[in-house]
């Protein structure tokens, strides 16, 4: 009856990444780091997981001389966002 959860994004840190580009599609590590409230380590162990499992590419390059890391969500990150958005609605909905 109730499907299961996807553990990668049933992280509240990942989930609110992975919110985040949903709607700008990238962003700056900076950004991220901002609108999340997270330690640059916390947020960058999360942001590892994440790529791990193909949602999101990361891009080191440099911006002006210095580091600039980038978070694209991915094709395999969205149809993931929507079906756990949509396996949660699932329990909110259950009478």
């Amino acid at each position: 009856m109730f499907k299961d959860l996807d553990p990668i994004l049933h992280s509240q840190l990942r989930l609110a990444v992975m919110s985040l580009l949903i709607s700008v599609k990238e962003a700056e590590f900076t950004f991220l780091k901002d609108k999340t409230n997270a330690t640059a380590g916390n947020l960058s162990v999360q942001i590892q997981k994440l790529k791990e499992a193909g949602y999101i590419d990361v891009i080191k390059q440099f911006k002006d001389n210095y580091p600039q890391t980038i978070c694209k969500i991915t094709s395999i990150g969205i149809k993931a966002f929507e079906e756990y958005v949509k396996n949660l609605q699932a329990y909110l909905t259950q009478k």
